[in-house]
């Protein structure tokens, strides 16, 4: 795969994602940043690439517009097979996105950074208060993820086996956004020692937010 352009902020999560499982992948591409403080992603011209004004979003070479972190991996896996961001079989497959999408779905629609300037323009939240509400509810899901792994004799180097994969590049991300809010890991020793196996991966610690070209 060539001349692909990903559409990114420095410190989106989701962008994060995508720009690992593209690492992982050897795949190169251009980077186009979009500020979301100063709403660059609701541009009339952004908005006509990716209707849901949502970082990131992936151009292939025809011009094909793909969007939504998860469903891109997807589409990387599906067409660059190796290395495998999920694994062959079935049940391992259903396991790896049950990890994943604990932080996609449970965790990250709570706290993206749409909810939470609504919380504070809208609803009045303060920082503090709005700090804790994106505490609370990586915590909420974070105990239970942390079971999850801890208790499971699948859980290897990385959230299964002992290669990164799509639980991974999730967990990673998050824990990366948790650093923003002061979120307390100590109760969560095993998500923590992944975190810092994937960190020791070039692949991951190049799409970490301050080795971007928009970084601040």
């Amino acid at each position: 795969m060539s001349g692909l352009v990903l559409h990114s902020y420095f410190r989106s999560s989701t962008s994060v994602r995508l720009r690992v499982a593209l690492n992982l992948k050897g795949l190169a591409y251009g980077y186009v940043a979009h500020h979301l403080r100063k709403n660059e992603q609701r541009s009339a011209a952004y908005l006509a690439l990716n209707p849901q004004g949502l970082v990131p979003a992936l151009v292939l070479e025809d011009g094909t517009v793909l969007t939504q972190s998860l469903a891109v991996i997807e589409y990387l896996d599906e067409m660059v097979p190796e290395p495998p961001l999920l694994p062959r079989d079935p049940t391992g497959r259903a396991r790896v996105r049950a990890l994943a999408y604990a932080i996609a779905c449970e965790i990250h629609p709570l706290n993206n950074l749409r909810v939470l300037s609504h919380l504070k323009s809208v609803l009045g939240a303060s920082e503090d208060m709005t700090a804790a509400w994106f505490r609370h509810w990586v915590v909420e899901t974070f105990g239970a993820l942390e079971t999850m792994l801890a208790s499971d004799a699948r859980t290897g180097c990385f959230c299964h086996g002992d290669a990164p994969g799509m639980a991974d590049i999730c967990l990673y991300a998050q824990v990366l956004n948790n650093r923003r809010f002061d979120v307390d890991m100590s109760a969560f020793p095993t998500i923590g020692r992944i975190f810092e196996v994937c960190s020791a991966l070039p692949e991951f610690a190049e799409a970490a937010p301050d080795r971007q070209p928009d970084a601040e």
